[in-house]
């Protein structure tokens, strides 16, 4: 693919991906955009890992740690007892055709 186009959909994803998390208040649907703009490596894609320069590495590897850190608040954030709850009560209503 077109390395120009590539930097278009990253930056397109990743600023999606901050709206949602910023604006809408869903970090779900922030990691999902955030984690789909990775696909589009905004750097020479056809560059092997081991020859790309350090700081290409860097940049990929900070993307992924912001990722894993909104994921980890995320879960932090979410009532576990209720989420076991719901899932339970889902369990039996699909059990049951409800």
């Amino acid at each position: 693919m077109n390395p120009k186009i590539n930097r278009a959909l990253y930056g397109g994803f990743v600023a999606l991906g901050l709206y949602y998390l910023l604006v809408q208040r869903d970090p779900g649907t922030a990691i999902a955009q955030l984690g789909i703009a990775l696909v589009f490596d905004p750097f020479n894609p056809d560059q092997p890992w081991g020859k790309r320069p350090r700081w290409q590495k860097i940049w990929l590897y900070t993307h992924l740690a912001v990722m894993a850190l909104i994921f980890g608040m995320w879960m932090g954030t979410n009532d576990a007892a209720n989420a076991a709850k719901d899932a339970k009560q889902g369990f039996f209503d699909g059990w049951n055709g409800n």
